[in-house]
């Protein structure tokens, strides 16, 4: 879901940046010394899940996990998938520095949706409603990830439209295996390291640590 260097146009390019620069600095106020660690891992691990990419016209497809990074960091997913980013189009010229902001946009803006629409029940003592809700986050996550890469390129240029509609089905593939990794990843959090999820309540899920 990088969008490549010379498709988006200067407000598009200018819009991203602002846009990403409030997401950062709101994510970076919410980060506190406790959570430096759990942001740095789960930026790795969106960096190395997301390194095999395949190419799609001016975008790409591949493995990013943004559902469940959302859940787990809340809004400290933005520092967290834009240092990544950083790192991608530095080393491997993935996606491009002028593009950093969009696609920031594109990638951490679903990963904090994921958090606060479905945050909540994946939480839940209800163990249906909870892996439901896992699924859900990490399916819609990617599908609105590539529904912003459609806008950005569409408003930038009208005759990107069929690409935009294009790449948006080529990742509804890919969400169902977004949805399924989301649901096992929250499901061994969540009997294992309960603490990783933000905003986890070990009295709300019934965890015991005696």
């Amino acid at each position: 879901m990088h969008i490549s260097e010379g498709f988006l146009s200067a407000p598009a390019l200018a819009a991203g940046w602002v846009i990403s620069g409030a997401g950062v600095a709101w994510g970076l106020k919410k980060m506190d010394s406790d959570k430096i660690v759990k942001v740095s891992m789960a930026s790795s691990v969106f960096f190395l899940a997301s390194l095999v990419n395949v190419k799609l016209g001016p975008s790409s497809t591949h493995l990013s996990l943004i559902g469940p990074i959302g859940l787990i960091l809340g809004w400290t997913s933005y520092p967290a998938i834009f240092t990544a980013l950083l790192l991608q189009a530095v080393l491997f010229q993935f996606g491009g520095l002028l593009v950093l902001g969009a696609n920031t946009v594109s990638m951490a803006t679903p990963a904090v949706c994921a958090y606060l629409i479905f945050g909540h029940a994946v939480r839940s003592c209800n163990a249906s409603l909870s892996a439901a809700a896992s699924f859900a986050a990490g399916f819609l996550a990617v599908l609105t990830s590539a529904l912003l890469v459609g806008i950005w390129l569409s408003v930038s240029d009208p005759g990107m439209k069929l690409t935009a509609h294009t790449i948006f089905a080529a990742h509804i593939p890919l969400a169902a295996v977004e949805g399924a990794t989301a649901l096992f990843m929250t499901l061994f959090l969540k009997r294992t390291f309960p603490d990783m999820l933000a905003g986890m309540d070990k009295e709300v899920i019934g965890v015991d640590h005696k």
